[in-house]
């Protein structure tokens, strides 16, 4: 369903640039570009990867020491489970409930606390890349440039794509 929304959006796109050409007497050039190419040709985009990943494992091992505290109390729990009185159960039952919800809460939170920090750290590239794109687009008379992600764009011709030309913008071999 959504292929076919984004084909339709497309010949849409393109049915009515072909229409306000003819109107318009304006010519309409199309580009496309792969962005998420571009942005892993960028320098210093290696380096956000590895500050993700470093930032990524230390979550992970926050996690994996939370977990194990889980499992000891549970293994604990469960070797001394039938010589406890029953408020000892309830107790250690409890403890342990609370202990999985905080695991919980923390694996939400740090998902979340990731996404923030990759946003953080790639907003700055994204920005350079639509400024080099933008200025692309206008040095070379672009109406429009699509971002060429798979099944968008059904046909394209070679000579249409600006990551050659953006990639010499930024400074990019």
């Amino acid at each position: 369903m959504k292929k076919l929304a984004k084909f339709i959006a497309v010949f849409v796109l393109i049915v009515s640039c072909s229409f306000a050409s003819t109107q318009a007497q304006n010519p309409i050039k199309i580009g496309y570009i792969d962005f998420n190419t571009l942005l892993a040709a960028m320098p210093g985009i290696d380096s956000v990867k590895v500050k993700l990943q470093n930032y990524q494992k230390t979550l992970t091992d926050q996690m994996d020491v939370m977990k194990a505290e889980f499992e000891n109390k549970y293994l604990d729990y469960q070797s001394q489970a039938s010589s406890m009185s029953d408020l000892i159960k309830q107790n250690k039952e409890k403890e342990l409930s609370d202990l999985q919800g905080r695991i919980d809460s923390f694996q939400q939170k740090a998902s979340q606390d990731l996404q923030t920090k990759q946003q953080d750290l790639v907003s700055p590239f994204i920005e350079k890349a639509k400024v080099a794109i933008k200025a692309v687009a206008k040095d070379n008379k672009y109406t429009y440039i699509l971002n060429a992600i798979e099944d968008v764009i059904i046909y394209k011709d070679e000579a249409d794509d600006i990551m050659a030309l953006t990639k010499k913008k930024l400074g990019i071999q």
